[in-house]
């Protein structure tokens, strides 16, 4: 039977031969699934190699680095990559095999190159990058039409961070006094969750574009240590693909994250996308003063020039009008004239008629007078009825004439209600010496007025 072992001295002959098969150490690339570091300053990681699907692991082992050396090598690796060791990170790590009995297997790690673990951010996030374009998305969001008053903002931040404070304040203290609607998704800006976080962020206000003008994701603050969780193919591709511009104030000075490159615009610090907002509202107010001058100046244009061509029509049109008014006065006057002078022509040949009639009356009186004396009275009182008669029918037609003349004075006959039209001078007797659209001319008693034909019986 072969010799029995203790654990303990299987143990200690399984540590003797992995020094002495592995005395050296290596440079091992892995991937930080945990890492935590204890009060006494030591560093304890469990570091992974995941298959090519990026999620089943295929290798694990522990790390551990003392913390005389972990204080020196992590001060040295974040100021290179600008990156703190945290799980996910892929790093090189210079490597001594340990093998203890009580807690196993594990690496002692004495140092980590930063520039491997640079190399292999830069290669993700230029994965990321090249896949967007042959995708055709990359510029979608730089494409879109900003609002030309982005006042109702949704905005993508953690309300206890520093920028977002800013942010708001900022936006609200505007020297134009402008008003700003905005509403926060809250969601966590750094660590694991930020990815899934933002994403839902994304999708909550795509639900309810319509009470949205732009969407603004802040961050501020800190350091650039947290940059690379915007390095993220999920958010990135969700921002190309949103129909509202969104606007990036993530915070880092030196370097743009990707969700930066696919942003509509990418700023540096919350206060700076406050004040991009704020001169997109002043923009705009500029823009529609100088639309309302050049419509003051328009419409003043318009009316001066309509001034201008009723002023010339009133100076063409008024002598115009005097004279027609002139012409028709004279023309109603010499009517009038030649009205008199046919009713007195009248009354002076009723007046020869009368004498002529008086003066045979008497003559005829005079002869029977001489012949036949015997019927002198009788004759006489026939003669005397006769002539009664005669000169109260020649009165009466004398009263009748006169009347008659009284009655056709032009004066009399406007009294009356009657208006005497003409046209072009010429006075009217039927509607067929007028055409439509003429300009007529009507008299009344009091005075005269112009009027256009627009229908009339032979029209």
């Amino acid at each position: 039977m072969a010799e029995k072992l203790s654990l303990t001295e299987l143990q200690l002959l399984i540590r003797d031969s992995l020094y002495l098969a592995l005395p050296q150490t290596f440079w091992v690339v892995a991937e930080i699934s945990e890492i935590t570091v204890n009060s006494s300053g030591h560093c304890y990681l469990e570091l992974v190699e995941k298959n090519q699907d990026e999620k089943n692991v295929r290798a694990r082992v522990r790390g551990i680095v003392w913390s005389s050396r972990f204080s020196f090598i992590r001060s040295f690796f974040e100021n290179i990559t600008g990156e703190a060791l945290r799980s996910g990170l892929k790093i090189l790590v210079k490597a001594k095999v340990e093998y203890h009995e009580l807690y196993g297997l594990s690496l002692v790690i004495s140092d980590i190159d930063p520039s491997y673990t640079l190399g292999e951010m830069e290669i993700k996030r230029q994965l990321i990058i090249k896949r967007l374009e042959e995708e055709g998305v990359f510029s979608m969001n730089r494409e879109l039409e900003f609002p030309l008053l982005p006042q109702r903002i949704a905005i993508v931040s953690s309300k206890n961070a520093a920028g977002y404070t800013d942010f708001i304040n900022h936006l609200k203290g505007n020297t134009y006094g402008y008003v700003f609607c905005t509403i926060l998704i809250e969601t966590s800006m750094q660590g694991t969750e930020t990815e899934e976080g933002v994403v839902a962020a994304l999708d909550k206000i795509a639900a309810n574009t319509e009470h949205f003008d732009v969407v603004a994701i802040i961050r501020g603050g800190g350091s650039q240590t947290d940059l690379s969780w915007f390095d993220s193919y999920a958010i990135a591709y969700h921002i190309t693909q949103f129909p509202l511009p969104v606007i990036t104030g993530i915070g880092h000075e030196k370097n743009m994250s990707v969700t930066d490159m696919v942003a509509f615009n990418a700023l540096k610090t919350p206060t700076a996308v406050a004040d991009f907002l704020i001169d997109a509202m002043a923009a705009a107010e500029n823009k529609l003063d100088e639309m309302g001058s050049e419509i003051r100046e328009i419409v003043r244009t318009i009316i001066e020039e309509n001034r201008n061509m009723i002023e010339s029509h009133s100076i063409r049109l008024l002598p115009l009008a005097r004279i027609m008014l002139s012409s028709s006065r004279e023309k109603i006057s010499s009517r009038v004239m030649e009205l008199a002078r046919i009713g007195k022509e009248n009354t002076y040949r009723a007046g020869i008629i009368t004498a002529g009639l008086k003066s045979r009356l008497f003559s005829s009186a005079r002869a029977f007078s001489a012949d036949r004396a015997r019927s002198a009275e009788s004759a006489n009182q026939k003669l005397r009825s006769f002539a009664a008669g005669s000169l109260n029918s020649n009165r009466e037609r004398l009263i009748s004439l006169e009347n008659a003349l009284n009655f056709l004075d032009p004066s009399n006959v406007l009294r009356r209600g009657y208006t005497i039209t003409s046209v072009n001078g010429k006075i009217l007797k039927s509607s067929a010496l007028v055409t439509e659209g003429e300009i007529i001319d009507t008299r009344f008693m009091d005075g005269t007025i112009k009027s256009k034909v627009t229908q009339g019986k032979n029209i």
